[in-house]
């Protein structure tokens, strides 16, 4: 199991790797969270391009609620270079505001994890983190229809993300 790249997740977001060039973020979670409902197997669409998950594709998470309420995360990915599937296994909990977790891919750094927007019927997710550098798009599907998707990418904008940056994830 090859954890390097989400081991630098975990650190970079903590950091808050990179300085934005970009103003304001408004990083206002959703309203309401319901975890159960969040579990399961989520495919990545789109993201800001980072070395922790540079080259990756066919990007999945997995979410699985364990007793007390946490969390158990698994990421996967292809390296489109070597055709390797790399994998990391993490942990999160309910953070400090409804639609925040805090997740950790190493030791005891965690690090946010922001529901930025969530469909209604929980089909796809906006994520964000405490730096402007990280933005997700998530789906239960592999796709979106393109009017669901430029909707997403639309309130994306909208919060202040510069959407140019979003790297369309191959799946």
């Amino acid at each position: 199991m090859k954890k390097g790249y989400f081991l630098l997740l975990g650190a970079a977001l903590i950091a808050g790797v990179g300085c934005s060039s970009q103003g304001h973020i408004d990083r206002t979670t959703v309203s309401s969270l319901d975890l159960n409902r969040y579990m399961g197997r989520w495919f990545e669409i789109a993201r800001f391009d980072h070395r922790f998950e540079r080259n990756l594709e066919q990007c999945e998470a997995y979410y699985r609620l364990l007793p007390e309420g946490k969390i158990s995360v698994e990421n996967t990915g292809i390296n489109s270079i070597t055709g390797k599937r790399q994998t990391s296994h993490g942990k999160a909990h309910a953070g400090k505001h409804p639609g925040q977790l805090r997740v950790s891919f190493f030791w005891f750094f965690y690090s946010d994890y922001n529901v930025l927007a969530l469909d209604e019927e929980y089909q796809w997710a906006l994520v964000g983190s405490s730096s402007p550098d990280y933005l997700w798009i998530l789906s239960r599907t592999t796709q979106l229809p393109q009017p669901t998707l430029d909707m997403i990418i639309d309130i994306a904008r909208q919060r202040g993300y510069n959407t140019s940056r979003l790297l369309f994830v191959k799946q």
